[in-house]
Parts: structure tokens; C-alpha cells; sequence
């Protein structure tokens, strides 16, 4: 436990008081100084106090650190592909099949739980140190932050759409040529389970390209400047090319006229979407330094390319 004393200079006066308690704890996101006020952590004259309250200026605000656990999820030991970890952040290769972190249904067996058998010292964070996520069937690059400067400073940079992420997704159809779709995303009103392209969804755009082109599929880079949820299949699924192996946006498996029977296999036994995210670039939250990794195919999505290249083209 460590406690800190702050002195609010006069020239806050008037300002709220978590706002001012933001600027002087520049490491810290303002949710969580808010966070610490509403739980008594953080105390003026040793009374509680709001965090909309306005600052007179020369309070003394006393700040408890508790390190206590953020959630109550549990560490499992799970393999983990780490691609690079140093003292600030871990990036992680995500098998398909794993779920970002618990929720209904899936309690246990989710990348948090490994992460906090892999590094105790996560459960203090929010989250474990999970800043984005990745689709349970979605392989490929995720950044983890290690300690509340660094999970700060890359929120920070994925909402100002500074961290490049691209992936790469076999689809339906041939793809003619590459662009963008900037079409606002929100909750299907019609299948809860769902996102659809809404006009009161919030903006998302998908730049795409293709990468290799086969009679009835094409083999795409998607590069996504915001990160809503489920963009990639949504986006894709909308301009007429669903990914392989997603029967949420891409309905039941579609065969070409006079498909072999070879090719017929694999699209049937491909059972999850064909998205994987293949490059990760950002500036680290501590160095400022700008870092990049970028990492192959995943086995399932490799084949089913050279199932296509033999069949398709």
C-alpha cells in the first residue's frame, strides 16, 4: 500500500475535481482517478468527496494505492504464443478458438486467464492489461499492457486510431479492385448477437486491398482505422464479399459451378471465419519508440490458400 499527498494549485480553482486530479496524474486515465475517488481511495481532508465537485484551489487530496486485484477472474495455465514482452507490454500471437476474456458462458479457458498465469501482476490491472480484443475465431497480433502508464498510453493511441493493425481475410467472390468502407456500425436490432451497418451506429472504416485472386474467392489485406466490434466481417460481408467460414455474415457454405471435389472439402471443414491479423504497429507507451511484428499465416488459413491456388484459379 503507498500513499500519496497532492496540493491542488489555485490556478484549478473552478475545475472539477477528477479533472484536475487527471492533469496532475498524467499516467493514470481519468475513469480510474474516478474510480479511486468514488471508493474512498482518494480523500480530501480525509472525506470522501465527488469527482464532478469543483476544486477552490490548495486542497490537500490524499491518495491510497491500494494494488488490490481489479476482478476476480482466475489464472489458468494456458499455452501462449509471445511474440515480444518487455517491462510495459506483452504481444501475444492468439490461437483461433480462444475468447478475449470472460463473460456469459465463457467464465474460464479465455487469453485473460492465461495472461494472469503468465504475469500475476496483471490482475491488478483492469482487464488484465487487455486494451483491444480479437474474435474468438479471429487469430493473429495483440498488444497487452503491462503496467497502468502503458495500458493508458496505448487506449490512448488505439482511439486516436494511431496503432496500425492489419489483417488479412480469404472472402467470397472475386475481388476487382481494393477500397474503402466508411459505414457507421451498431447492434442488429433485429439479432442482438449481431452488428450491421447502421446510420446511428458509430463511424468505422475498412480500408481493403486484394492480395491474391482466384475465380471465385480472393485473398484480402484489411486494414482497420477504427476497431468496432465483429468491422472486418461486417464491412466485407456488406460491399458482397463475406469471409469463408463465417456463418453470421456470410450464411451457409457457398460452392463455384463445377467445384472439385477436393476444394468442396476444404470450404466445408474451414469452421471458423478466415481472418487473421497479421501485422501490429504502434509507438511504445514508455520508449515513444515506433515498433512493428508481423507474422505468418496460421496453418488452417495456409492451406486453405493452396487448396485455392490449385482448385479456384
Amino acid at each position: 500500500m503507498k500513499t500519496l499527498t497532492i496540493i491542488i494549485p489555485e490556478r484549478m480553482s473552478g475545475n472539477r475535481l477528477d479533472a484536475s486530479l487527471s492533469e496532475m496524474l498524467p499516467d493514470h486515465s481519468r475513469s480510474k482517478i474516478s474510480a479511486w475517488i468514488k471508493s474512498g481511495d482518494a480523500l480530501i481532508n480525509q472525506k470522501f468527496f465527488k469527482p464532478k465537485d469543483k476544486s477552490c484551489g490548495n486542497e490537500i487530496v490524499y491518495l491510497t494505492f491500494n494494488q488490490k486485484q481489479t476482478n476476480d477472474w482466475i489464472a489458468e495455465k494456458i499455452p501462449l504464443n509471445v511474440v515480444y514482452e518487455d517491462e510495459d507490454i506483452i504481444v501475444i500471437n492468439k490461437q483461433s478458438g480462444l475468447v478475449t476474456h470472460p463473460g456469459a458462458g465463457n467464465w474460464t479457458g479465455t487469453l485473460a486467464n492465461a495472461l494472469l498465469y503468465y504475469d500475476s501482476d496483471l490482475s491488478k490491472l483492469d482487464r488484465a492489461g487487455i486494451v483491444h480484443r480479437l474474435d474468438k475465431n479471429t487469430s493473429g497480433l495483440m498488444v497487452i499492457a503491462r503496467n497502468e502508464k502503458s495500458q493508458k498510453y496505448l487506449v490512448e493511441q488505439l482511439q486516436s486510431h494511431l496503432v496500425e493493425r492489419e489483417y488479412s481475410a480469404i472472402v467470397y467472390g472475386h475481388m476487382i479492385a481494393g477500397g474503402t468502407v466508411d459505414e457507421p456500425i451498431g447492434r442488429d436490432p433485429r439479432d442482438r448477437v449481431k452488428q450491421a451497418v447502421l446510420t446511428s451506429g458509430r463511424e468505422a472504416r475498412t480500408h481493403y486491398r486484394a492480395i491474391d485472386r482466384f475465380k471465385s474467392h480472393t485473398h484480402v489485406k484489411a486494414i482497420l482505422e477504427t476497431g468496432r466490434t465483429h468491422q472486418i466481417r461486417v464491412h466485407l460481408s456488406y460491399v458482397g464479399h463475406s469471409l469463408i467460414g463465417d456463418p453470421m455474415y456470410g450464411g451457409r457454405v457457398r460452392f463455384p459451378k463445377k467445384a472439385s471435389e477436393e476444394l468442396k472439402d476444404a470450404l466445408l471443414n474451414f469452421k471458423r471465419q478466415a481472418l487473421h491479423s497479421k501485422k501490429l504497429t504502434l509507438i511504445h507507451p514508455i520508449s515513444g519508440e515506433s515498433m512493428s511484428w508481423k507474422i505468418h499465416l496460421p496453418d488452417d488459413m495456409a492451406g486453405l490458400l493452396e487448396v485455392l491456388k490449385k482448385c479456384d484459379s
